[in-house]
């Protein structure tokens, strides 16, 4: 109870400091249409010329659409700048503030900041899933929806997880941001079935910048898609990222000297 409080207090000081800047709301909320716009604009064109792209049909690709804006939202709206926060931090040695709080320093830095206006494209999400959702009659078991959010889960956990090793690189480099550039570069091939790329693109998605446990399978779990085995490897790696981030944060903390050194 008391680290949702810290979560609920966070996420009003993002709020409060949201509402210093209403402009960033149209601001981004005409970025969430263009985005979208532009997405439901290459799947009309594709499908203008075929009806299925490696086995999905439009609705289908629609569904894993909604759940790429999604993910991304909630990406823009806490992970991103909270890691962009923490290796500020790192580099200039004020992370001691963080680390003297009678709280876990990981939870803290993981949910420094809110930019709460990302919640547009939580929402433009939701409403696209939703869309899908109907135009295909509602076609979705009770199976579905719980491993569906099973791998919401999974997914986001794994995301997580990459971005705070990621992150926790600072501890060594001094600046990393080019990397988590290249991240946010190749989580747009997100928007489309990872099964559509060559191989040695499926799997850096896959294994190396987990975009497919994110996006691709739990649009498979809405489509019926998702096998057994995939769930179990999506759990057994979400549980996995989880240990290794938390190992190496920890390693990383080791190597922090702070702003007395």
């Amino acid at each position: 109870m008391y680290r949702l409080h810290l979560i609920w207090t966070f996420f009003r000081i993002g709020i409060l400091n949201e509402l210093a800047y209403q402009i960033n709301f149209y601001v981004q909320f005409l970025q969430s249409l263009l985005s979208l716009g532009t997405a439901l604009a290459g799947l009309a064109i594709v499908f203008s010329h075929t009806n299925d792209l490696g086995g999905w049909r439009a609705v289908d690709i629609l569904a894993l659409l909604g759940v790429y804006l999604m993910v991304g939202g909630a990406i823009r709206m806490v992970i991103q700048p909270s890691m962009s926060q923490f290796m500020e931090d790192v580099r200039q040695g004020t992370l001691d503030f963080t680390l003297t709080k009678p709280e876990d320093a990981q939870f803290l830095i993981s949910i420094s900041q809110i930019r709460i206006w990302k919640l547009t494209d939580i929402i433009l999400g939701l409403i696209v899933l939703g869309v899908a959702l109907s135009k295909r009659g509602l076609e979705v078991s009770p199976f579905d929806v719980a491993s569906f959010a099973l791998v919401m889960i999974t997914g986001g956990a794994i995301i997580y997880s990459f971005w705070l090793i990621l992150a926790t690189l600072t501890f060594w480099f001094i600046r990393i941001t080019n990397i988590l550039i290249i991240f946010q570069t190749m989580y747009e091939a997100g928007r489309w079935p990872i099964g559509i790329y060559p191989q040695w693109l499926r799997l850096i998605l896959t294994f190396i910048v987990p975009i497919a446990f994110a996006v691709t399978v739990p649009a498979e779990a809405l489509s019926g898609r998702l096998t057994l085995p995939t769930l179990i490897l999506s759990v057994a790696l979400a549980i996995a990222m989880l240990t290794l981030s938390r190992w190496f944060w920890s390693l990383g903390i080791k190597n922090y000297s702070g702003a007395s050194a």
